[in-house]
């Protein structure tokens, strides 16, 4: 594809300013459409803290992926003011002995399989190395010492400031009522005041928002809520590393993962469920039930955790698709539009590598990875899935 005129990029998440970036830097007019605040604090990336992590089952693909992902990360650190991604390694433990085909022994397998140091560790280990976990239910897992965490929210706010400094043109306080078309031929967007904004080619990056806008998708991908709950623990220093590292506890089973306490004390859990179909712009409230819920998973899991006071509480908002894979690709019966959505709970740690691809994606450049995220119609199953594990295949995400 020859250098677009203009691109008008709707949506400043993670997929939005990472495309605006890599396509402003190779020559493209980028404009981004956002109804702001930026970062918009409703947006999935805005918050403290997402995992970053290569654990994916026996998925190579994404695994291999996210080894790239991780050398991107490390650049990030480098250059930019201050690291984000604190690399603290990842607790994964089971409640029975891990077992073939289980997403925690798949995991581990491939992990070895690549050369990557994880240490098994049963009950006595996991005591002694993280002694915040009730040890004696926890009988088997590993730590994977590559991975971490990302301030989600201040890597978004870099993100856009790089934007900006690359001649991004941010367009905020309105919002895409509707796509302006000639035809088939998508030429740009109508905003919410009625203005028409003009584009050789409109993205949609949009994440939940994405199936409102492109009301065509929403038999593919529908906007999923997940509730994230913050604590505050009495004794922060034995909730912080190495005492304490990010973790997933029997998450097949029982859905709870969850991050090592801020410096301010601030304690991250949240679970990765089914959750509840959700329109992105009804009010975002987490049910009592989840706050009971979670106190019943700590006191058999993090005993000191039970009774911490909660200080906060928030509704993450998945774009799921109906396979658990990204969605990143010109639209076939619209030229001039290409879609970047469907995160399923799992795209923020991609971040270093997202722009790249989507702008492959818009250049109609190859890409070893972008035909997982091709258009795709329902049923049409890929020969590798990007399921975070069996038991939650119907839901098709992996944790944040």
């Amino acid at each position: 594809m020859k250098p677009a005129h203009s691109i008008l990029i709707v949506g400043a998440g993670i997929c939005g300013a990472t495309a605006a970036i890599e396509l402003r830097r190779r020559s493209h007019e980028v404009s981004l459409l956002d109804p702001g605040p930026l970062p918009h604090p409703k947006a999935a990336s805005t918050d403290i803290s997402k995992l970053i992590r290569m654990d994916y089952g026996a998925d190579e693909f994404y695994t291999e992926l996210m080894e790239i992902a991780f050398e991107g990360w490390e650049t990030w650190n480098k250059q930019w003011p201050e690291p984000h991604y604190h690399q603290t390694g990842f607790v994964n433990m089971t409640t029975c002995e891990m077992q073939p085909d289980s997403y925690q022994y798949e995991s581990f397998m491939l992990l070895q399989k690549r050369g990557h140091s994880v240490e098994r560790l049963n009950s006595a280990r996991l005591k002694t190395r993280f002694p915040a976990w009730a040890a004696e239910n926890y009988p088997d897992g590993y730590y994977n010492p590559q991975a971490g965490w990302a301030a989600s929210g201040k890597v978004i706010a870099q993100l856009l400031r790089e934007a900006q400094t690359a001649g991004v043109r941010l367009c905020t306080g309105v919002a895409m009522a509707n796509l302006w078309k000639e035809g088939s031929q998508v030429t740009g967007v109508v905003t919410t005041d009625g203005t028409k904004h003009r584009a050789d080619l409109v993205l949609i990056a949009a994440g939940a928002w994405t199936p409102k806008l492109l009301p065509w998708l929403g038999d593919v991908m529908w906007p999923t809520g997940q509730a994230v709950l913050y604590f505050r623990p009495a004794a922060v220093k034995d909730f912080q590393p190495p005492w304490f590292v990010p973790w997933a506890a029997d998450v097949t089973r029982t859905g709870w993962y969850g991050f090592s306490a801020q410096p301010d004390g601030t304690l991250k859990v949240a679970n990765h469920g089914p959750g509840r179909r959700v329109q992105p712009d009804e009010p975002r409230t987490i049910s009592p039930e989840d706050v009971i819920n979670c106190r019943e998973f700590f006191r058999t899991t993090f005993p000191r955790l039970a009774d911490a006071p909660l200080i906060g509480s928030r509704m993450c908002l998945y774009c799921d698709t109906w396979d658990g894979n990204f969605w990143i690709d010109h639209d076939p019966e619209r030229p001039g539009l290409v879609v970047a959505a469907g995160d399923s709970g799992h795209s923020f740690k991609f971040a270093p590598i997202l722009g790249g691809l989507i702008a492959d994606v818009v250049e109609r450049k190859p890409n070893p990875y972008s035909s997982r995220f091709a258009w795709r119609s329902r049923g049409q199953l890929s020969t590798e899935r990007a399921r975070f594990s069996d038991a939650h295949e119907s839901a098709g995400r992996g944790t944040r």
